[in-house]
């Protein structure tokens, strides 16, 4: 998953920023209404945690204009704004949750993970592929009930492309959303990952290919065995 953060408190960003990285994800952060707009323009991300008060351009008309756009991320409006009418707002303008600051990182996660799932339609926390099996709201992988270990980058590369199952992903799509701006990543370096990955779901009745030219594909147990 690829995540903008769009907070003006700097403190509150790193936090924000150390929590999710060390959790798999790839995250950028930005500090203005503007600089949200340009960089969202340039990336496609999966979900955007955008304060409220921010200088310049507020977060209630970025929000409107990624929506005019026609923006498909996810939106988590992250505010000290918790008066009703502030809430109600943002949720007309379509924002998809909303949390007021303070907040718990465990909760913040717990959301993030919940959009992830409504935005790709899947109805329940668990994934089923051949003999594997994908807790995406716990974070954990098993294969024929034997847990799976992984890395937080095969972690997050594995979820990708399981809740892609049967479209092929390219290469810049899935360095796009595994990798932050601040980390150069070479064709390379994802194919060490993806070899790993492979190597640990050889007996999970599953195969990850590779589509020349393309990218990589998923294939379910029964195209697979066609």
């Amino acid at each position: 998953m690829r995540i903008l953060i769009v907070e003006d408190d700097r403190s509150v960003a790193d936090g924000l920023t150390s929590s999710l990285k060390q959790s798999g994800y790839a995250v950028d952060w930005v500090d203005s209404g503007e600089q949200a707009l340009s960089a969202s323009a340039a990336e496609q991300y999966d979900i955007i945690i955008l304060d409220i008060g921010l200088p310049g351009i507020d977060g209630f008309e970025v929000l409107q204009r990624l929506r005019e756009r026609k923006s498909t991320a996810s939106v988590l409006v992250l505010t000290a704004y918790d008066a009703v009418e502030d809430r109600v707002k943002g949720l007309d303008l379509g924002a998809d949750d909303y949390l007021a600051k303070p907040f718990a990182v465990p909760e913040l996660e717990a959301r993030i993970r919940m959009l992830t799932r409504r935005s790709q339609a899947v109805r329940s926390a668990e994934v089923s592929l051949g003999a594997l099996t994908l807790d995406t709201a716990g974070r954990r992988a098993r294969i024929s009930g034997r847990p799976l270990d992984l890395t937080a980058r095969e972690w997050s590369l594995l979820e990708y492309l399981a809740l892609r199952a049967g479209q092929v992903v390219s290469k810049d799509r899935l360095m796009q959303a595994l990798w932050n701006w601040d980390k150069e990543v070479s064709p390379n370096a994802l194919e060490v990952h993806m070899s790993r990955l492979r190597a640990k779901l050889s007996d999970a009745g599953i195969e990850i290919r590779t589509i020349r030219g393309f990218g990589y594909l998923v294939e379910e147990p029964v195209r697979a065995a066609s």
